[in-house]
Order: C-alpha cells, then structure tokens, then sequence
C-alpha cells in the first residue's frame, strides 16, 4: 500500500547520507513549519487546497551562509502523482505541490523546489527546480554544464547550480550595489571615511568576517576595542594568506589609519555599539553572503567603483580608471583563457582582470588539483600604489584556497621583471593607469612593457583610450616591430562614465613583429554594449541585453568576420589609424524610410517654433509624389564629401562677446536643427548648405536654410551641385549615419571629413541624382 511518509522517510535518508544534520554545518531542516519569520509569512494562506489557512512543504532546507536561498521538498507515495501537465493540481502531484509553495516563497527568497514520487530511491522520480527571487517564473536547475539534476544533492551543491542561473547572479548583484549605495551614504553621514579609506573599510571587514571567531564574536566588544581587534584579525588573516612576493607591513598598513579613526571607536545616541559594529553587521549580512559564493566576483572592486560615482572619479589616485565588471569578462572570453594557461597583469589594481580570467579558466577544470593550480600558480599581478596593492591583495585572499602571485612594487623594476618572465605567461591584460599627458607614463608604455613580459606567441590584451589607436605616437611603431597587432575594437564612449574617457581594446601577439604586407589586423565596432547611463546608478544594463551582446563580439572577433557597419579587416602600419571607425564600410541595410521622416520632421517642428512658416510651406505644401514604401541602395555610388561640397570651418564667438539679434548662432548640439540662439553679429556663412558637428555631439548634420553665424565646432558644407531644401535634407539624412565613426576621442574635423565617403543616388553617368533625392523626400507624408 503507497504511504506518503515512506517517501519521507527515504528523503530523511539522503538527508543523513549528504550531512544535511551534521553538527558542524550551517544547514538548518525544518518539516511543515519554519521559525525563519519571513518564510512562516510568505507561507500564510499558502494552502494546497486554496483555502485562506496557512500551508507548507514537507522539508523547508535554509543555510545560514546564503540566507537568500531556501531548498524545499513535497513529496508523494506514487510515482503517477509526480507531476500534472499544466501543473495545477498542487494537492495530488508533487511538482505542482512545490512549485505551489516556492511561488509564495519566491517572493523573498532564490527557491530551489525539489518534487520526489516514489518509495524506492532507485525508482523515484525527482525532478528539481529554481524560482529566481523576486520573479514568479520557475526553471529546470541544471548544472554548470547544463545537465538536468535528477537525484538529491548536497546543500551546498544546489546552492551552488543556482548561484551560476543568470537571473539569480543578476539580482544578486543589483542588490548587493544597491546596498553598496547604502553603504556609501551611511559612511558618508556617520564614520566620515575619506573616499579612499571606505573601499579600504570594505575590504578590510570582509577579511575580518573570515575568521570565524571573529565573525561570531565582534558583536562582544566595546566600539573602543572592537577597532583594535578588526586590525588584530585583519593582520592575523593576511600573515596566514601568505601571499608570495608580499610584505605584511605592505599590506596591512593601509589599514592602520581606520583602525585608529575616531569617528569608529566611540558610541553615538544611534549607534551605541559605535559606527564600526554597524559597518561590520551590516557587511556580514548583506556582502559576505554573496562573497562566500561568488569567488568569480571583483566585490571590492565594485564597491570602490560604486564610491567612485559620487565623487566623479579619484581625484587623489591619479589616472585610475577601473575596468566595468563585463569588460574583464570579456577579456577573459577574447584571450580564451583555459586551465593551462598563465595570466598577467602588471597593473593589477583589485584584481579584476584577474579574478575574470581565473573564474574563465576554473570552467574547463575537472578536478580540485587543476582548480588549486590556477589560483595557486596561473595568476600573476603587479600592482605599486599601497592603498591598491591592499585590496587587491585582499580581493585574492577572498577567493579561497590557494593565492595569487602578487608583487608589490613597479612593474619595471628589474627584480620583478625578472620574476615575471621566469613565469613565462601565455596572457596578458592591462588597464594602465591614464598618462594624463605625462609621455613617460603614456599607456603604451605600459602595453609594450606587458608584451614583452609575455611568453612567445602570448596573447596581450589592453584597454586604452582610442587616442593610442588614432595618433601616430613613437611607442607604436616599437611595439609593432616586435609585436602583432591582431585587432582593435572600439568601445562604448561612455564606458567609463563619470570619467570621460573614450577606450578602445587592443590585441597583441607577443615576439612576433607586425607584416603589415601580409597579415590583416580585424577592426571591431563594439560601441553598443546594452549598458545606459542612469544618474544614481551609473551604466546598468536593464534590458539584460549584455550577454546576447557579448557572446556576438566574441564569435565575430574568434572568426575573423567582416560585416558592414561591425567589424572588418585592414592592413595597417604604425603611421595608420587602428580603429574600426576608419575602414569600416557603412552599414546603409540600418537606413529606413523613418531615418528620413525623424530628419524631416525635426526640421519642420524647429522651423514652427520659429514661425517660419514660409520655411515649413516648402516642404508642406510641395507637389505630392508618388509615395516610397523602402529604400533601395543597391545601385547608389559612393562620393567623397568634397567632391561634392566645399567645406568651411565655423568661427569661434565667446558668450562675452556676443551680443543679441536675430542671427542664427549654430553650435555643436544634437537638436533644434543646431540653433543654440540668436546673436546680433552679421551672419558669416550662407542658407542653403549643411552644419555637420566636428565636436561635441560629432556628426549631427542639420539642413540650414537662412544664413548663420557657425561656431568652430561645427564644419559647413556649401554645395557643388544645385542643392535645395529637398536634397540638402536627404544628404543630411546619409550624413548622420556616419556618427558611430567619430566621437570626443576621434573627432570629424575638416581633412577626416572631406576624404569621408557617403553612399547617395546616382545616374548612369556617375553623377549624383539630385531628383530623385527630391522626389524621395516630396513622397513623404508631410501635407496639409
């Protein structure tokens, strides 16, 4: 006869076999209630039966080292009772029981809903699921490596499948910055940290809570000793890493100050177990948590690059820029980092470059030997400044077993030189700090310097500001005679914000000198990267549109494809500019109808506020056409702009001296058909030609019917041909599809703009066909 508790009691079995009641654990068992407060809340009026009472899985399974995760199982005698196809009978099946119970829990909580049928373990069913938090979705739990899981794991083997779902990482992470918001605005209001001391706060307290003692004890002392014994275990933890090539004093020293801050150590009416406590509780509630999972995560450097946010980047740090998170990651996808291979970084900062690589290269490991390897032996940093050296240092430690070989000191320092190529490393990554005009740190010093640390053949990867791609500089040309530039691709030009650097990557192979005659270099245009810009948050990627993203830049780059308007090939030389921008072929399949109809119409909504009606009547009132339903390139031509243009600069006019009328003043902006206001200098260039913006807001290109004064960010273009409005807008329309070429750092000034090629209608002769121009844009549905 089938009895539900048999079914039970065998899941009790496995319990006791995989630890689940071990002493020495932090796994918590609980059966058909829970003492967890916010579980008994969420399970009221959870009833099978859909009655108001309360209701409750047969096991609820909670760690107190990963509170956001629940494990839950229902259970049923029958191996016909496992699972309903639409999974809405919660009472008679088991999978439509537990998805029933993880819906209400999952309102808090990451749930993995476990259903097993079946009274032998050999015949049971067990299908297993997760309910990401804060979503009412579920999902099969796979693996790692995508395998379904069909018998019952350890806890912290479920924990560990469901920590890698993208969804949970993904909310995870967005609360852990959220919190990191948090933590910025308390220390700002309570311990008064320097900005460079809270990344250290951080840091330091997450290799504290290490120490278990200490992560169970620090609630005990007063706010005065409790600072002593935060530095005491900070040292003690840093003396048992025992990280090669450091020196303890290196770096625990930068530590020494906030142990000392009086603002920490004394109890407020708010805080009468003093500010330091509450900084530690809330770090090992909200952070530890999610370190003591993620070892793949640069946590600290993401606090330090949240905190940078509300102070507009590191003032006193001089040309830090930290790398974003996804762009480590894709460096480690690029150099297609593996078990055996060896990883450097001579400015390794908080090791983001590095943790990327080594969470790349633990994916193809098979056993815990080859893991223990890579963190032990594969990861190789340099960093000089102290304060950065600290939390790196401290980053690696926070990975678990094994250490990173970190160096203290310059990365041109002949000893550790030495060191370096002793390692013989297949790959290298760098952020160099930024020169800020200092040539004798310019980062392609730094690049070279990296190369030649590499082994023969190494893949060298860097991230730069574009101006190291697009100026001839000396350092090119000795790079390229002993290295191979492999590619270049541009990046987003905000990608750093609130520091305004626009960045490219680079790509080298070590000790092979660049053939410019035989081999092509491949050029990416990476500008769209699904992050925005948001004003609290910086960058974020709301749409989660980065990983569909990242994984067609990389096959794109590992193929060598070449695709208008992404990516091509080109041979180079050191006098050459190594961007994209400059030979890739435009993309005009992404030119539509509501291309032209967004040109046209910005043109008459501009005019209208103007009251220049007559302005708005041309276009409005204009002979209809036959209407156009698409547009055909096929057999269009190319042009250079100054076959078909004269070019003329703009003037420069200071706000002291203008003085107001009625000229038109077009400035470097991207609406309002270019008009900044109105100035009472005579105009000094004619109506009928087009602003193209040089600077600024690089390629907007607006149609200017009256004359106009144009500042010297912006180039005219007085026509060679008998343009009008009709075509002056249409030319107008191809222009703006050449601004993903130009930017802050590539601006579009005259001699790029006159070689720049457009693709536009033709006649048979080879001419351009101004009527067709205007026919296509009278067929537009501009009437009256």
């Amino acid at each position: 006869m089938s009895n539900e508790r048999i079914t039970e009691n065998l899941v009790r079995d496995e319990f006791r076999r995989l630890g689940y009641y071990d002493e020495n654990n932090d796994v918590v068992v609980e059966e058909q209630k829970s003492q967890i407060v916010a579980v008994a809340n969420l399970l009221r009026g959870a009833s099978k039966s859909g009655l108001s009472n309360r209701g409750a899985p047969e096991f609820i399974v909670s760690a107190t080292g990963t509170p956001d995760f629940l494990v839950v199982f229902e259970c049923k005698a029958k191996l016909n009772q496992h699972e309903s196809e639409m999974h809405d009978r919660p009472k008679d099946f088991a999978v439509d029981g537990v998805l029933h119970y993880a819906k209400h829990l999952q309102k808090e909580f990451n749930v993995i809903a476990v259903a097993v049928s079946g009274q032998k373990l050999a015949q049971a069913k067990i299908s297993t699921f997760l309910c990401p938090k804060g979503s009412s979705e579920h999902k099969p739990l796979v693996t790692k490596t995508g395998q379904a899981i069909t018998q019952i794991l350890s806890v912290k083997d479920y924990i560990d499948h469901g920590t890698y779902d993208p969804e949970v990482t993904r909310k995870r992470h967005e609360d852990l910055m959220s919190f990191s918001r948090e933590l910025h605005d308390f220390m700002r209001d309570h311990a008064k940290l320097t900005e460079s001391e809270k990344p250290l706060l951080v840091s330091g307290t997450l290799i504290a809570l290490r120490n278990k003692a200490f992560s169970v004890s620090f609630g005990e002392y007063n706010p005065a000793d409790l600072q002593k014994q935060w530095m005491r275990v900070i040292k003690e933890e840093m003396k048992n890493a025992d990280i090669p090539h450091s020196k303890e004093y290196s770096m625990t020293q930068p530590y020494s100050s906030i142990a000392v801050h009086p603002e920490l150590g004394k109890p407020t009416t708010k805080y009468p177990r003093g500010v330091l406590y509450e900084l530690i509780k809330r770090l090992n509630e909200k952070v530890w948590p999610f370190i003591s999972v993620y070892h793949d995560f640069d946590v600290v450097g993401q606090f330090y690059g949240e905190f940078l946010k509300y102070t507009g980047g590191d003032k006193k740090a001089l040309g830090i820029v930290l790398t974003p998170r996804h762009i480590t990651e894709l460096f480690s996808l690029v150099s297609q980092a593996h078990k055996g291979s060896k990883v450097l970084d001579i400015c390794a900062g908080t090791g983001g470059f590095l943790i990327a690589a080594m969470h790349q290269m633990l994916r193809t490991c098979t056993s815990e030997a080859e893991e223990l390897d890579i963190k032990k032996n594969r990861l190789i940093g340099v960093e000089q400044q102290p304060n950065m050296y600290a939390l790196g240092a401290s980053n690696m430690i926070l990975r678990g077993d094994g250490k990173a070989n970190l160096h203290q000191g310059s990365c041109f320092d002949e000893g550790i030189v030495k060191e370096l190529k002793q390692h013989n490393c297949d790959i290298g990554m760098i952020n160099p700090p930024y020169s800020q005009s200092d040539e004798e740190l310019h980062e392609l010093i730094f690049v070279k310097h990296m190369l030649t640390c590499l082994a023969s053949k190494g893949v060298g990867i860097a991230i730069v500001p574009i101006g190291c791609a697009i100026s001839n500089h000396p350092v090119r040309e000795e790079i390229l005679k002993e290295h191979t530039l492999e590619a270049v691709m541009s990046l987003p030009d905000d990608l750093f914000y609130p520091v305004g650097v626009v960045p490219c990557i680079m790509v080298f192979t070590a000790h092979q000198p660049h053939d410019a005659s035989s081999k092509k270099t491949w050029f990416g245009l990476w500008k769209k990267d699904g992050f925005v810009k948001t004003k609290h948050r910086g960058r974020v990627d709301d749409l989660h549109t980065w990983p569909a993203i990242r994984d067609q830049w990389v096959s794109s780059y590992l193929n060598r494809d070449e695709i208008p308007g992404h990516c091509t090939k080109a041979h180079v030389t050191a006098q050459d500019e190594w961007c994209a921008e400059a030979f890739m072929e435009t993309d005009y399949d992404e030119l539509s109808i509501d291309c032209f109809k967004s040109v046209v119409l910005n043109y008459l909504s501009h005019n209208i506020v103007e009251e220049e009606f007559g302005i708005v009547s041309e276009i409005v009132d204009a002979k209809p056409v036959k209407k156009v339903n698409a547009v055909d390139h096929s057999k269009w031509a190319w042009f250079r702009i100054d076959e078909l243009f004269d070019l003329k600069k703009g003037k420069r006019l200071t706000k002291a001296n203008m003085t107001t009328g009625a000229t038109r003043f077009i400035g470097a902006i991207d609406s309002n058909n270019g008009l900044r206001e109105k100035i009472g200098q005579k105009p000094i260039h004619k109506g009928n030609t087009i602003t193209v913006n040089y600077n600024g807001s690089v390629g907007e290109a607006f149609y200017q019917p009256k004359p106009f004064w144009a500042s010297d960010d912006v180039n005219v273009l007085y026509p060679k041909f008998d343009m009008n409005v009709f075509s002056g807008l249409f030319i107008a329309t191809i222009i703006r599809l050449e601004k993903v070429r130009f930017n802050y750092g590539r601006k579009w000034h005259l001699e790029r703009m006159a070689a720049s090629r457009i693709k536009l209608p033709a006649l048979k002769s080879g001419d351009l066909d101004v009527e067709y121009m205007e026919r296509f844009i009278k067929s537009l549905p501009f009437k009256r």
